[in-house]
């Protein structure tokens, strides 16, 4: 990938709308590329801007002026005689269709004109209903926005879990898989310390069936993160580990089940988000989850 190419991915990278696939490239190319990096930066600093800025209040009045600005509307429901026919048959044809769509006190039996806010004043409008019904537009569009954020959260959802499986996949085929190689958590915990700035807690479960064989580090959801690699009988289940806030979305509804033939599980424990992915069944996730959650219960209950 070059710049010509990059360039145009940087936004929807940096709002986590790229795929899996295109994400890492555009990363490949960030990573060899100061030009393009610091295009990256400044579009993630205006993107942090825009986030913090302040709420300002519309000013009095705008709701007034924007009915004002209004251009006149015809109705699809008007008969071509009404529309063809005399200046009061229109005006006639006007009022009824306005009273239907907007019916306040004053504009039955009131002559409407073409002169958007001092018509509807002549037809007998009060100040109170013009303001109201522009505040009535501008909670619309605030719901409209809202509306439209929300839909965005699952799809930056769906992005981090292609980038999760991505990163499991990219990792088997390469043969990276493993950074440290160990069945001790005295080797594997220590190994993070100065890589990351946090300390994964790191669980041996070979009595359960899940033996511990050793870590890595990843870049997921722009952080380095602490990779945690099980096996379960023929099966590789890598566990991502960081602490909450720090990388991926942090809603709490359910993870997906599987993505692209892919089991998932997140859970919240000991003070870290825990993302686990595997080509097995959901049941080895739900059992190495069970089997973290018990060692865990037993260190809190022997420490107290």
């Amino acid at each position: 990938m070059n710049c010509d190419e990059a360039r145009p991915l940087v936004d929807a990278s940096v709002d986590r709308e790229l795929s899996a696939a295109d994400e890492w490239r555009v990363r490949e190319h960030l990573a060899g590329c100061a030009q393009c990096r610091s295009a990256a930066a400044n579009v993630e600093a205006i993107s942090r801007l825009t986030r913090t800025a302040p709420y300002h209040r519309a000013p009095e009045g705008l709701a007034a002026r924007i009915v004002a600005a209004l251009p006149p509307a015809q109705s699809p429901s008007m008969t071509l005689d009404s529309v063809q026919g005399s200046a009061p048959a229109r005006t006639d044809a006007w009022r009824r269709w306005l009273h239907g769509l907007w019916p306040l006190p004053g504009i039955r039996g009131r002559a409407v004109g073409d002169g958007g806010a001092r018509g509807l004043a002549s037809a007998g409008v009060p100040a109170a209903g013009l303001a109201g019904f522009a505040c009535a537009v501008l909670v619309l569009c605030a719901l409209s926005v809202a509306v439209v954020l929300h839909l965005r959260k699952p799809a930056a959802d769906g992005a981090f879990v292609e980038e999760l499986v991505a990163s499991h996949v990219r990792a088997q085929i390469s043969g990276r898989d493993l950074d440290v190689v160990s069945t001790d958590r005295h080797t594997v915990k220590p190994w993070f310390n100065g890589r990351i700035d946090y300390a994964p807690p790191v669980e041996d479960f070979s009595a359960q069936g899940f033996p511990l064989v050793g870590g890595r580090l990843d870049y997921v959801g722009r952080e380095r993160v602490a990779v945690l690699v099980y096996r379960y009988r023929k099966h590789v289940i890598d566990v991502y580990v960081f602490p909450p806030g720090v990388a991926g979305p942090m809603t709490e509804a359910a993870a997906p089940r599987a993505s692209e033939g892919y089991s998932l599980a997140r859970w919240q424990a000991a003070g870290m988000t825990w993302w686990a992915v595997t080509d097995a069944g959901p049941d080895a996730l739900a059992g190495l989850r069970a089997a973290l959650d018990a060692r865990l219960a037993d260190s809190h209950s022997g420490s107290g």
